[in-house]
């Protein structure tokens, strides 16, 4: 791996590790939120679903600009822009205020996929194995928002860890700006042996649907994980706070993800990839319908499966984009990915919020677990079509 790769690694890897400790702070904020404004789980489901569509729904425009501006651009623009709205969040002194500085958080956030994605996918001829190692780095972010977020809250306050995570990002930016120069984009940046002159659409097509239904459980699990495990494991380590409990076991679960992103690396390295993705989808589904049915220690345990099964998918489905899609259009490729993964299956957080309001939090993962039945005939098809 030459020294640009290197770069590009590192600076994709630090983006995206702040854009999911941004989108996975405010999780484990919920039970905060919920007695600073008095408000339902239900209404604080469709918080989460604003901000992760917003995540979402930019990810479309910001692939078609990442053809247009290039990787680096695209980068400058995610890391001040997030910075600056979640500055925006730390200082709300009203719900709506909230409501709206998360919206526009989440709407800067959603530059970054596109443009990290496609830069690595240009540049980095390991591709798997790079998608692997940007994957833990996200996956590290994944696993420091909650616990960040708490461990501030207790000792400070909640908007704390956005202040940190602001300032992190502008900092980061200033450090985009200086590492990776501008002039080396165009030569460089496409210089790669993972060009692909022709897109497979009925199996980028089948991709998608099975993306949609793995980010709709996604989001079904991580938006209501930190206030299940706070709920359900009194008898596990009583002398911990549920406010604690609510970072540091969704923390766990997030750092067992990064042994799943080592193994989905491995295997997609070695194995044909349309059909690890079949069978990651497939072992999915139990470990959600254990946490959905166990408490204390067994919900931890499941939970840390959980992570494991889940995160394993990533560097596949990323270099399944890469495979699928034409080399000039990848950025938008992946922003179309992006925008079903994380808008469309943001919905889930918001009838996860329903669900968890007037059945239970527990009840939401067995539901999760069940929407994924039909990802099977999905990522069944991609089988047959790639």
């Amino acid at each position: 791996m030459n020294r640009f790769e290197k770069i590009v690694l590192g600076i994709t890897g630090g983006s995206h590790l702040s854009v999911h400790a941004l989108m996975l702070a405010l999780p484990s904020l919920i039970p905060i939120l919920r007695d600073e404004f008095n408000t339902g789980l239900d209404t604080l489901g469709l918080v989460v679903t604003v901000s992760a569509f917003m995540f979402g729904v930019g990810a479309i425009p910001a692939g078609w600009a990442e053809r247009k501006l290039g990787g680096r651009t695209l980068l400058f623009l995610y890391l001040f822009g997030s910075g600056l709205s979640a500055v925006l969040v730390s200082l709300s002194d009203t719900f709506t205020m909230l409501i709206v500085s998360l919206g526009l958080m989440g709407f800067f956030c959603s530059i970054y996929h596109p443009a990290g994605l496609t830069l690595i996918s240009h540049r980095v001829n390991a591709l798997t194995k790079g998608m692997a190692t940007h994957g833990i780095f996200g996956t590290i972010g994944s696993a420091a928002g909650p616990i960040m977020a708490t461990a501030l809250a207790s000792l400070i306050s909640w908007r704390a860890s956005y202040a940190f995570l602001g300032v992190f990002n502008v900092l980061l930016g200033l450090l985009t700006i200086i590492t990776i120069p501008k002039q080396r984009h165009s030569s460089a940046e496409h210089n790669t042996e993972n060009r692909v002159e022709k897109t497979n659409r009925p199996a980028l097509i089948f991709f998608y649907i099975t993306n949609m239904f793995m980010g709709m459980a996604y989001y079904g699990f991580t938006t209501f994980m930190p206030t299940h495990f706070a709920e359900n494991t009194n008898h596990f380590l009583p002398f911990i706070s549920n406010t604690m409990k609510a970072g540091i076991f969704p923390t766990m679960v997030f750092l067992a993800g990064i042994v799943g992103q080592l193994i989905g690396g491995r295997l997609g390295s070695r194995y044909n990839r349309p059909k690890m993705l079949m069978i990651m989808v497939a072992v999915n589904i139990p470990f959600l319908l254990l946490m959905g049915y166990t408490s204390d220690l067994m919900l931890v345990v499941s939970g840390l499966f959980m992570g494991m099964a889940f995160f394993s998918n990533q560097p596949i489905s990323n270099t399944l984009i890469a495979e699928f899609t034409h080399s000039a259009n990848r950025g938008l490729g992946y922003g179309v990915s992006f925008f079903i993964s994380f808008g469309i299956g943001s919905l889930a957080a918001g009838f996860g919020g329903y669900i968890a309001e007037n059945m239970g939090v527990a009840s939401v993962f067995p539901v999760m677990g069940l929407l994924l039945i039909p990802g099977l005939f999905t990522s069944y098809m991609i089988i047959k079509k790639s």
